[in-house]
């Protein structure tokens, strides 16, 4: 990756601020739109003019809100076709989870398009502000301390690792609940205890804490009504989530949906994971 670049950073929110301002302090030139209530008036345009002549465009994550820009730090509505209407053929387009409308859309433009928001190392560096952001939570809702208390994540991905690891730290009893045998054998290598995830209606009624972080339906009536009273939910998985949310509410469960955790516990630190990923491809594009 050459030393200085052109980067355009458009549209976000505090995490996208973060990275101009990151890009901005290593040298390269750096110009903002859509992100006026998030950087200084140097860094801003006014326009998409000059656009085009960027080594790397930015989009934020996520890329849009249906057809416009995500951008909560703008008073602006910009429809997404006028920001790839602004690009040129051939132009590298980095976007945090891009919906296929959009890639569509740039492909039509001949744009070359990177959805950073794919890439391992970005999941990984975010597993750990939402470890935190959900020991936040549980910290604040919980009256007991985790120290010493029954906590049960389900799931032994990047973010059930993670936080394995902190709320271990903290001295909670974790048990991990997964379905494949060599997640359950590394949770007992880690000191866990261990349950099926396509079991778990049998097995709840001890537990003060419940972190899911699958994607899919893990917690329905069955499994929720089992639960001890005052057992706190948290479901830190993507939409549509692992918890019959109704079911919950009628059975009295409470559940905390805690999306983008990094963006809001942590934007700082998010936006500087982003700015790792870019460099990273930029990298490997030999840009």
């Amino acid at each position: 990756m050459r030393e200085r670049l052109n980067f355009w950073v458009i549209g976000g929110d505090p995490r996208q601020a973060t990275l101009a301002r990151a890009l901005n302090e290593d040298g390269h030139t750096v110009h903002t739109y859509a992100l006026e209530r998030g950087v200084e008036p140097p860094l801003r345009a006014d326009s998409l003019a000059g656009a085009a002549i960027a080594d790397c465009v930015i989009l934020p994550l996520p890329a849009a809100d249906g057809e416009h820009l995500n951008a909560p730090l703008s008073d602006q509505r910009v429809p997404l076709v006028q920001i790839l209407d602004a690009l040129r053929p051939g132009q590298l387009l980095c976007v945090g989870r891009a919906a296929p409308a959009l890639k569509e859309e740039a492909e039509k433009r001949r744009l070359r398009l990177v959805d950073y928001f794919a890439r391992e190392e970005l999941a990984v560096a975010n597993a750990v502000p939402t470890s935190e952001g959900a020991i936040q939570i549980a910290m604040e809702e919980l009256p007991i301390t985790l120290h010493g208390s029954r906590v049960l994540i389900i799931g032994a991905g990047r973010l059930g690792k993670v936080l394995v690891q902190q709320l271990k730290g903290l001295g909670a009893n974790v048990s991990v609940a997964a379905r494949r045998f060599d997640h359950l054998a590394w949770a007992q290598v880690w000191g866990c205890g261990v349950e099926r995830s396509d079991q778990l209606d049998r097995w709840l009624c001890g537990y003060d804490l419940i972190v899911n972080t699958v994607p899919a339906p893990m917690l329905n009536r069955e499994e929720l009504s089992g639960l001890k009273p005052g057992c706190l939910v948290i479901d830190l998985a993507s939409k549509p989530g692992g918890v019959d949310f109704a079911a919950a509410s009628e059975l009295g469960v409470k559940v905390i949906w805690a999306l983008s955790l990094p963006g809001k516990t942590a934007p700082v630190s998010a936006g500087l994971a982003v700015k790792t990923v870019i460099y990273n491809i930029l990298t490997e594009l030999g840009v």
